[in-house]
């Protein structure tokens, strides 16, 4: 299977790259040179990598696969989830709005919100990766 941009776009809660762009750009602000967020920040990126080397996988798997793989999946998930939101409530400690984790949504109030926040943590991996050149 060949997957493309355009085709990601047509799914529910799909975030554009430039999106994507603003809201990563509005989080890095507001860690700045934050010692302690940097460091939540490093940690959702390593979790984050771990996660999007899973997804990136998930196209190329059988069936069988997949339902054996499908429970660490989402685990990782919900690791992802639990390091934006650690990083979110560290930064409304020191003062931050954090309104950039509102626009990724929550999946109480969407289910389609939590593919939304894997796909943006699949996004920091892609900027990490080509940076990393």
């Amino acid at each position: 299977m060949v997957c493309t941009y355009e085709e990601y776009l047509k799914r529910p809660k799909a975030i554009t790259f430039a999106k994507m762009q603003t809201i990563h750009t509005e989080m890095i602000a507001e860690i700045g040179t934050d010692v302690d967020a940097l460091e939540l920040y490093d940690e959702l990126i390593k979790i984050a990598t771990r996660y999007a080397t899973i997804r990136a996988n998930w196209l190329l798997l059988s069936r069988e696969e997949k339902n054996e793989q499908d429970s660490g999946r989402t685990s990782c998930h919900n690791s992802v989830i639990i390091h934006f939101n650690m990083l979110v409530r560290y930064l409304k400690q020191q003062g931050k709005t954090a309104a950039w984790r509102d626009e990724l949504g929550y999946e109480e109030d969407d289910p389609y919100n939590r593919k939304a926040i894997g796909d943006f943590a699949c996004y920091l991996v892609f900027v990490n990766g080509v940076n990393a050149r």
